[in-house]
């Protein structure tokens, strides 16, 4: 066992090692690194006995798993209907030129933010609709969109 490695073999000792709690493990395993890195998925997969296609089919088929690097926060703006209709684009756009995220990108070179575009959060009646870090904010505005990423940013450069 690798020093590198040690964390997730005490998740896999904890899970019992056991093929079956696939999705637990990679649950807990991105809990530890807010992502699933591909040389983790492999020692998984050798671990486990089970090919690393298998592991990285399971953590890219469930929206819940990432395999890139996340940011500190993470900023879900809705695109669906009711929030594309009340200019959720607006909301999405002004976000990725106040975090200066490039074409493709959706996590900030700090690693402080990232941006992603969902289908639905299911508060229509809100739209548009912003989670950050779990908490909504509805009928959200450009202008408050930058705010509250300015305050999150300050409270981080002052808790560091």
């Amino acid at each position: 066992m690798t020093e590198k490695f040690a964390p997730v073999d005490k998740i896999l000792k904890e899970q019992g090692n056991d093929p079956a709690k696939l999705i637990p493990i990679l649950q807990k395993v991105q809990e530890l690194y807010r992502y699933l890195p591909e040389d983790v998925m492999r020692h998984i997969a050798n671990k486990l006995e089970i090919s690393p296609a298998k592991v990285f089919g399971v953590a890219t088929f469930f929206a819940h798993f990432a395999i890139t690097p996340k940011g500190k926060h993470i900023i879900k703006v809705c695109n669906g209907t009711a929030c594309h209709v009340k200019g959720s684009s607006y909301v999405i756009n002004t976000i990725k030129e106040k975090l200066n995220l490039k074409e493709g990108q959706d996590t900030t070179e700090d690693g402080l933010f990232t941006l992603e575009c969902v289908s639905c959060l299911g508060a229509c009646g809100l739209a548009p609709v912003m989670v950050v870090d779990e908490v909504v904010h509805g009928q959200i505005s450009p202008a408050q969109a930058c705010k509250l990423i300015d305050e999150i940013a300050a409270a981080e450069a002052k808790n560091a």
